[in-house]
């Protein structure tokens, strides 16, 4: 038997339910909250037939315009490369929420409560407000009974939005297979479930395969993250790098909407995955950053088709410079390939380009292969006048 396994042993018995905290709590300690209802007899549907159901509604963050996030009392997820900015994502939608009086809960696997909390100040947040509504837990063990008593105790505050940050790693905490999906419906019935259950807008941010050309729309790990999600799944495609100083920007594209009340709100895509919002964070420094979620603009296809080819190629271009500057030696064509990741055809396009510019040098190395390295002389740059 796992450790997971013991410790829900442990923890739930063998008749309740595996998602119903409130059996961990000591009785003067249990909460004033239903139980976990009875799921398997027939509904009654009269809502539905009548006219008077009404479909969930993301209202959980939002974009700069007002249109809702995440789904609350639903699973959702963003996902995306390192470095997209899943993390400014979700602390804006925590701000947001704590700025409207609202509760947060942030389950951390990865960072550590300097580097969540620099960036929330960082974005503007009060620290009275902080210290009262936003909850951060850094779990750093396998849970056990009494780790189960802990979390359930941060429901008290009825948070509305639940960020589960760092999939992989909390799923390695577990003791669960990230590629094994009754592993993966395990941590969620085991820990996201739960968070959903008690009514917040439980939020994970994920990372996306490597690979470009085979990610699709999934995250990393079993199928099962992305059909177990009943509410909205983000991928973000980093367009300028985020860090001190800069100005960073990603593209929100909707990859799943179950109760479909977001998609409506975005613009199609060639990909299949409508186009929700543009992330832009200006840093002005190491305290204070603004951020953003701006609506889509509808633009001719063209155009639209020729602006995005543009930032890929330009993405691509960043990266096969620092490529060649970070190798040893020169490098094959192969070697640039290895290094950075998107198609073959635009890496190829972006070197071409770099080589073109003056910015890459080519020279023959073995068999016929040609090498790339940085030219002894940069190119020159020439300062456009002023006015």
């Amino acid at each position: 038997m796992t450790t997971i396994d013991q410790a829900m042993d442990a923890f739930f018995g063998d008749e309740p339910p595996p998602y119903d905290w409130d059996d961990a709590l000591p009785a003067q300690a249990a909460p004033e909250r239903e139980k976990v209802p009875r799921t398997w007899g027939a509904q009654d549907l009269t809502a539905v037939l009548d006219g008077s159901y009404e479909p969930p509604q993301p209202t959980v963050g939002s974009r700069d315009d007002g249109i809702g996030l995440f789904y609350p009392g639903r699973m959702n997820s963003v996902a995306s490369e390192s470095e997209a900015g899943k993390t400014w994502l979700a602390l804006l939608a925590c701000l947001q929420e704590i700025n409207n009086g609202n509760h947060v809960l942030y389950i951390d696997f990865e960072d550590d409560a300097g580097g969540v909390v620099g960036r929330l100040l960082c974005l503007g947040a009060v620290p009275a407000d902080i210290l009262e509504r936003f909850h951060y837990v850094r779990p750093e063990n396998s849970p056990s009974d009494v780790d189960f008593v802990d979390l359930a105790a941060n429901l008290e505050h009825s948070p509305t939005l639940a960020i589960v940050d760092g999939v992989t790693e909390g799923m390695s905490l577990f003791g669960l297979e990230l590629k094994d999906n009754t592993d993966v419906a395990k941590f969620g019935r085991v820990l996201l479930r739960p968070l959903a259950e008690a009514g917040a807008a439980v939020v994970t941010l994920d990372h996306v395969a490597k690979s470009t050309e085979n990610r699709g729309r999934y995250s990393i790990g079993g199928v099962h993250k992305l059909n177990g999600i009943n509410g909205v799944m983000y991928i973000l495609e980093n367009r300028n790098p985020f860090g001190v100083g800069v100005t960073g920007r990603s593209t929100i594209r909707v990859a799943k909407d179950r109760p479909g009340q977001i998609r409506k709100n975005g613009l199609p895509h060639a990909s299949g995955m409508h186009w929700f919002a543009d992330l832009v964070v200006k840093s002005e420094s190491t305290e204070f950053a603004e951020a953003h979620l701006y609506p889509p603009v509808q633009r001719d296809e063209e155009t639209r088709k020729e602006s995005e080819e543009a930032e890929r190629i330009g993405n691509l271009k960043r990266k096969v410079l620092e490529a060649v500057r970070g190798a040893r030696g020169p490098l094959s064509g192969k070697g640039i390939e290895e290094r950075v990741t998107g198609k073959g055809l635009d890496i190829r396009r972006a070197t071409a380009a770099l080589v073109d510019a003056g910015q890459i040098e080519v020279t023959d190395g073995p068999r016929g292969a040609k090498l790339h390295s940085l030219p002894e002389t940069p190119p020159p740059t020439f300062n456009q006048p002023s006015d």
